[in-house]
C-alpha cells in the first residue's frame, strides 16, 4: 500500500471509529453550545457589549471544545494496541498522523464551524461578521487539530495526560485565537479583517507542514 492509499485508509478508518463512538463527538458539540449560550445569560442583553465580546467568546469555546476531543487522536489506538500495528506498515508515520489530523478536523472542526454562525446570531453579529467567523474557523480549526496532534502524541500513555495536554497545547493555541477572533472583530468594526485571515492561513500552512513530522517522532518515542 503506497502512502496515498494509506493516508486515505487512515482517514476512512478514523471516521468510521468516530461514527461508532458518535456520543463522544456530541460531547464536544454540546459543550461548545453551552459555553456560547451561557455568556449572554451572565452578561445581560446589552447589544453593543455582546457584539464586542462575541468573536472572542465563540473562539474560546471552539478551542475548549477542540481540546476535549484531542485525546481521541491516539489514546484509543494506544490502549487496544492498534497504534503499534499501524507503525509496522511501510508508510511513514507522518502519513498516519496526517490522516488522523484530517479525520479529527472533519469530525470536530467542521461541526463547530457550521454551528458557530448560528450561535453568533445571539451576540448580534451581522451577516458579514458571521461569514468572517466561518472563514476564520475554516482556517483556524485545522491548525488546532494539527497543533493538538503534537500534544496528544507527547502525552500517549502518560498518567493524567489530559491535564498535561491542556498545559502543553493551550499556549500554542494563543496566536490562532488572537488572529481568529481579531479577524472577526475587525469586520465587526468596519474593517476588512484580511490581514488577520492571511496570518491564519500562513500559520495553517506552516503547521500542516511541521506538525505531522513532530507528532510522528513523539508517537514513535512513546511506543518504543
Amino acid at each position: 500500500m503506497n502512502s496515498g492509499h494509506f493516508f486515505l485508509a487512515i482517514i476512512k478508518r478514523d471516521l468510521l471509529l468516530a461514527w461508532q463512538q458518535r456520543g463522544d463527538l456530541l460531547v464536544g458539540v454540546v459543550f461548545f453550545i453551552l459555553v456560547a449560550c451561557l455568556f449572554p445569560l451572565a452578561i445581560g442583553p446589552e447589544p453593543k457589549l455582546l457584539a464586542r465580546i462575541g468573536p472572542g467568546v465563540l473562539w474560546v469555546a471552539v478551542i475548549l471544545a477542540n481540546l476535549l476531543a484531542l485525546p481521541r487522536l491516539f489514546a484509543s489506538d494506544w490502549q487496544d494496541g492498534s497504534l503499534e500495528q499501524l507503525l509496522l506498515t511501510a508508510a511513514p508515520t507522518s502519513v498516519m498522523v496526517a490522516g488522523k489530523i484530517i479525520a479529527h478536523w472533519l469530525t470536530t472542526g467542521i461541526p463547530l464551524t457550521l454551528i458557530a454562525p448560528l450561535l453568533g446570531i445571539q451576540y448580534g453579529l451581522e451577516s458579514d461578521t458571521l461569514l468572517m467567523l466561518m472563514a476564520s474557523l475554516l482556517l483556524g480549526t485545522p491548525t488546532l487539530s494539527a497543533l493538538g496532534s503534537i500534544g496528544a502524541a507527547l502525552t500517549i500513555g502518560v498518567r493524567q495526560g489530559e491535564m498535561l495536554l491542556a498545559l502543553l497545547i493551550l499556549p500554542l493555541y494563543a496566536p490562532v485565537l488572537i488572529f481568529g477572533s481579531g479577524a472577526v472583530a475587525a469586520v465587526a468594526g468596519g474593517l476588512s479583517g484580511m490581514a488577520e485571515l492571511s496570518l491564519l492561513a500562513a500559520i495553517l500552512c506552516g503547521t500542516l507542514f511541521l506538525a505531522p513530522w513532530l507528532a510522528a517522532i513523539a508517537v514513535r518515542l512513546a511506543v518504543e
